[in-house]
């Protein structure tokens, strides 16, 4: 029997990682503080959320889900009306736990369509999703009254008593409101990753047949981390009904199911902080890159394209190689190679975007004129010498780019085999 206490000694990694997670969250809009940079911001946080609750379901759960929109939608939906009750008097909450009514549908709506697509796994359980998103599509066009048809449903935030000054109508109010959700979520799903069920949502994920075997059900584990994604993506479609006032059929359709799918997996679904990443770059992508060009879908096409080829573990797993590559000292010898890599690539993609852009003029915008604007020159996608222009600095840049990659090849190799050394050294002593 113990006589005195004992402290168990402070995580200080992890007090480090939270809080510089925080610190993003709280500084952000004093940094930028347009109009613009607070709705891209509070975007952020939205998708944040989502991404990471559909990677419950397919990175820590390997299901590959094709209608996760459906819960972030519906939870939407219902925090709209939600919102509109408060509005009317007929629900007496603040506006403050919206957020947390479209969590609670989010997680309803699992419960009733996870019992049908959690029966099943692998490729049925994709398919299965699939028919339920477009079920719930057409039933958004399909009944008027609780969806409101081709103009959605719309409410007004700024209602009830404003509390110590905040009413929710300025954009960075809303902002830090997301920002308080965003953290509060992303904590809570980090913690579901360490418990029992989180871990055993792992092994159904890898071996299920083992699972079995030992005396769990994996399909009541796959339904159970079901809801439970469905809660969180329910709170981000809340958060999204919040910050837009409008609700329309668009939030449940498959473009946006696909949308989570190709981002989560382009952070990196094998890892907890890779969703977070796809989420920044969907945002940036749908709200920036859509400015710049309207090709921009083709773009993005190309860059999943290449990732899938070349890099599946997604953006965080590159990361994590070169975090592993630093712990041994030796990243500073490849800086030269990746100047090199960055370098040609960058070339190279100009001369295909001059290409692409010049190719959309002729099929899409012909009757504007042949001429367009392109970094700050003037390409002419009637006249040969813009073709063979662009033409000649794609075929440069990657030729330059193989050169690069094949020395970075070999010099990547010669580094893993020093660290495997290093290990097998360090395990002898």
């Amino acid at each position: 029997m113990k006589t005195h206490y004992e402290l168990k000694p402070l995580n200080v990694g992890r007090w480090v990682v939270w809080t510089l997670f925080a610190l993003p969250l709280l500084i952000a809009p004093l940094i930028f503080k347009s109009g613009l940079a607070i709705t891209v911001l509070s975007q952020m946080g939205i998708a944040i959320i989502a991404c990471l609750s559909y990677n419950i379901l397919l990175g820590q759960g390997g299901m590959l889900s094709f209608g996760h929109a459906v819960y972030t939608g519906l939870g939407s939906y219902l925090a709209i009306h939600a919102l509109n009750a408060i509005t009317s008097g007929a629900l007496p909450i603040p506006v403050s736990t919206v957020p947390l009514v479209g969590g609670l549908a989010g997680m309803g709506f699992a419960v009733l369509f996870g019992y049908v697509t959690t029966r099943k796994a692998g490729t049925t359980f994709a398919m299965i999703t699939l028919g339920m998103a477009e079920l719930v599509f057409a039933m958004s066009l399909m009944i008027p009254e609780f969806f409101g048809g081709e103009g959605g449903v719309s409410g007004n935030r700024v209602t009830g008593k404003a509390v110590m000054g905040i009413t929710f109508g300025p954009p960075i109010q809303v902002y830090y409101l997301i920002a308080v959700y965003t953290f509060l979520s992303v904590a809570a799903m980090f913690a579901f990753t360490g418990t029992p069920l989180g871990r055993m949502l792992n092994a159904v994920r890898d071996n299920p047949e083992r699972v079995e075997f030992i005396g769990y059900n994996p399909q009541r584990v796959r339904y159970t981390a079901f809801i439970i994604a469905g809660f969180f993506a329910g709170i981000s479609g809340g958060l999204a009904a919040l910050n837009f006032e409008i609700v329309t059929a668009e939030v449940v359709g498959a473009a946006r199911s696909g949308a989570y799918l190709l981002f989560t997996f382009l952070g990196g679904a094998t890892f907890f902080f890779g969703p977070i990443i796809g989420a920044v770059l969907m945002v940036l992508a749908f709200v920036l890159l859509s400015e710049f060009t309207k090709a921009w879908l083709l773009y993005l096409g190309l860059v999943f394209l290449f990732m899938v080829m070349y890099a599946p573990g997604g953006i965080a797993s590159l990361i994590m190689m070169n975090l592993r590559v630093a712990k041994y000292g030796r990243l500073r010898t490849l800086w030269v190679s990746y100047f090199g890599l960055a370098g040609t690539a960058i070339v190279a993609l100009i001369g295909a975007a001059a290409m692409v852009e010049m190719i959309y003029n002729r099929q899409m915008d012909s009757a504007m004129g042949s001429t367009l604007p392109f970094m700050g020159t003037t390409l002419d996608a009637a006249g040969v010498n813009s073709w063979f222009g662009a033409f000649f600095v794609l075929a440069t840049g990657l030729g330059l780019f193989e050169v690069c990659r094949r020395q970075f090849v070999k010099q990547w190799s010669h580094i893993q085999e020093d660290i495997e050394k290093e290990i097998q050294r360090q395990e002898a002593l």
